[in-house]
C-alpha cells in the first residue's frame, strides 16, 4: 500500500514535472497503491543508478512513475500519463 511507503523528490524537478505533464508528484505516488501496477527496471548505464518504472491506475488512467530507491525511500524522478508502449506492457501482464 502506498501509505506504508516513503516518497521524496527534488522540489525543482517536481515543479518542472507539473509544468510539463500537469501531474504533481504527491498525487502521482497514489499509483503505488494500485494492486495491479506493473513495476520494471529501466536503468541505463549513463544514469549511474538503478531506476525503476511503475505503471498503474490513477483516477482510471494508466500513469507512469519513474523512481529510484535511496535506502527505503522511493525517490520520484518523473510522473506522467502512460504512453502506448507502457499501456501495452501493462496489458500484457493483465490479459
Amino acid at each position: 500500500m502506498a501509505s506504508s511507503l516513503e516518497f521524496d523528490w527534488h522540489d525543482g524537478k517536481a515543479a518542472a514535472n507539473v509544468a510539463k505533464h500537469r501531474l504533481r508528484f504527491d498525487r502521482a505516488v497514489a499509483v503505488f497503491a494500485d494492486p495491479d501496477r506493473v513495476d520494471f527496471d529501466v536503468s541505463r548505464a549513463e544514469d549511474g543508478e538503478v531506476r525503476r518504472k511503475t505503471v498503474g491506475r490513477l483516477d482510471g488512467r494508466l500513469t507512469t512513475v519513474v523512481y529510484t530507491l535511496r535506502g527505503d525511500v522511493h525517490w520520484v524522478i518523473s510522473a506522467r500519463r502512460a504512453n502506448k508502449a507502457e499501456e501495452r506492457r501493462y496489458g500484457q501482464v493483465h490479459t
